[in-house]
Formats: C-alpha cells, sequence, structure tokens
C-alpha cells in the first residue's frame, strides 16, 4: 500500500465494515460504505487527521448506508455509486431503511459506469459492476494499492445472499469469476463484513468458484 493508509470500523447492527482509505501524502480521505454511527465516523476521521473528500458506496442496503447523509453534510463531500443502484439508494422500502424506521433516501452526487476510472483523493479507482447481491453491487479497485473493496459481492470464502429484492444467484458468481479473472493473485480484498481475504485465496478455496 504505497500511499494508502487503511483503517476500518465495525458498525451497525449487522456489523457491516467502514473502511477509511487516507491519502499518506495529502491526507485526504475516502469513506467507503458509512454504515451507521455518524459520531464514531466524526471521531475516527478526527483521530486519522483526516481530511474527507468522497464517499463510496458499494450497494444500498440499509447496513451500508445509514450514516451517508450525516457524514456528507458534515464534510460537504461528494457520493459515489454505481448507476445501477439509483432506485435502491433512493427508495427507502427498497433499501429497507423504512424497516429499521430510520427512512433513508441517498441521491449520489456522481453515478458510474462499469469499468469506469476515476479519481479521488489522489488515488486511481476502477468501479467494476458486480450485480447479485443487489443489481447495483459494485467493488472499487485501486490498482496502484492492489485493494478490492468488495462490499457484499465477495466474502473470504463465500459471496453475498442473494435472497433480497434485486439478487441473483446466477449473477453473482458471474460476477465473483468476474474478479476472480481480472484481478492478480495478490490483490487484498476488503469485504462488507467479516475478515479480509485475497483474490488468490478465494480463486483456490471459495466453494462458488
Amino acid at each position: 500500500m504505497g500511499k494508502l493508509e487503511l483503517q476500518q470500523m465495525v458498525l451497525g447492527p449487522v456489523y457491516t465494515n467502514c473502511y477509511f482509505l487516507k491519502n499518506k501524502e495529502t491526507g485526504e480521505t475516502l469513506i467507503v460504505d458509512p454504515a451507521d454511527s455518524p459520531k464514531r465516523i466524526f471521531q475516527k476521521v478526527e483521530d486519522m487527521g483526516a481530511k474527507p473528500v468522497g464517499i463510496l458506496l458499494t450497494h444500498g442496503h440499509f447496513d451500508h448506508i445509514m450514516a451517508v447523509q450525516a457524514v456528507k453534510a458534515e464534510y460537504q463531500i461528494p457520493v459515489y455509486a454505481c448507476r445501477q443502484e439509483e432506485e435502491m439508494l433512493r427508495e427507502p422500502s427498497v433499501n429497507m431503511t423504512d424497516r429499521m424506521h430510520k427512512p433513508c433516501s441517498v441521491r449520489p452526487d456522481v453515478f458510474l459506469e462499469d469499468l469506469q476510472v476515476f479519481e479521488a483523493a489522489g488515488f486511481s479507482i476502477q468501479m467494476l459492476h458486480t450485480p447479485g447481491h443487489t443489481k447495483g453491487s459494485c467493488c472499487y479497485y485501486l490498482k496502484d494499492e492492489r485493494v478490492l473493496f468488495s462490499g457484499d459481492t465477495l466474502f473470504c470464502g463465500s459471496v453475498g445472499r442473494t435472497d433480497f429484492p434485486g439478487g441473483s444467484s446466477r449473477e453473482i458468481r458471474e460476477s465473483l469469476h468476474k474478479l476472480l479473472n481480472a484481478l492478480p493473485d495478490e490483490t487484498n480484498v476488503y469485504p462488507g463484513h467479516d475478515t479480509s481475504t485475497t483474490i488468490g485465496y478465494e480463486k483456490r478455496y471459495n466453494p462458488f468458484v
């Protein structure tokens, strides 16, 4: 991780990983999936001496977006997401925040297309559209840093569940193969829940391959 300082918090009712991608050279920081507890996120940012410049969303389920609005407002920063996730992010009945009695509608500032490369916080980032968990699930790949943020598409030894609206077991297997075929074995994978892994490990041991 050349210029990437990566830190993590586990937040919310289903233990979601929220990641902080700090550029060591500038302090600029991206927040991946601000899941819940905005005050804890603010404190983490302060403790890191970070300068938030953007929010990256891997998908729109409630357990990944509950703090988005507060974080966006606090730092006046843009939200990035896959274009195919627009409806889920917008509609509380679809993203299930209404079931949590905290209806939340997120309207991203930047919609990304599959394989699009963009610059943020001094990093070159590629968005990979990986449907299956949701229609607009995506991953963020930082080639120079050899890291992938896989959301709920790829877990250590598993994949995301597909029984929610918009889920598809066929599509998530296709998305898994897309990642494993495209990325180097040494790529470190940071998922939306549980522990990190590598592309090489998943090629050998993931039962969904």
